[in-house]
């Protein structure tokens, strides 16, 4: 993913063409592309902020989300229960596929991590605070 231009060379270039500058006359002069200097100018016209955007997808999302507290209810009353074996379950009692590891990135997100016992079973447990 690209990183953001500095603060400094976005007000530079925005005061250039708030003081009779054209854009891309702007952009030429701090070397950066024609569509930078346009969108960030239109960006301070719109919203009266020259602040990058937040970048990716917006967090909390996603077609687990709604899911959660199925999920978390089946692994608290089965703590040994495999991903495999829960992503079957939700796919036949919720009707939604999902992959494994979606599966693990969510229930880590939620708090539980895989712990080995010592006679080699493991068990998903949740993290205490």
């Amino acid at each position: 993913m690209g990183k953001s231009y500095s603060m400094d060379l976005r007000e530079r270039i925005v005061a250039q063409v708030a003081a009779g500058g054209s854009r891309r006359g702007a952009a030429r002069h701090y070397g950066v592309s024609d569509s930078c200097a346009v969108k960030l100018v239109a960006r301070a016209e719109r919203t009266g902020s020259i602040e990058p955007a937040r970048q990716g997808r917006p967090p909390g999302g996603g077609k687990l989300a709604e899911h959660m507290a199925f999920l978390i209810d089946i692994v608290e009353a089965t703590p040994d229960i495999t991903l495999p074996e829960l992503a079957v379950r939700l796919e036949v009692e919720r009707e939604v596929k999902v992959t494994t590891p979606s599966l693990s990135r969510a229930l880590i997100a939620a708090g539980f991590s895989y712990k080995k016992s010592p006679d080699g079973l493991g068990a998903r447990t949740r993290r205490s605070a």
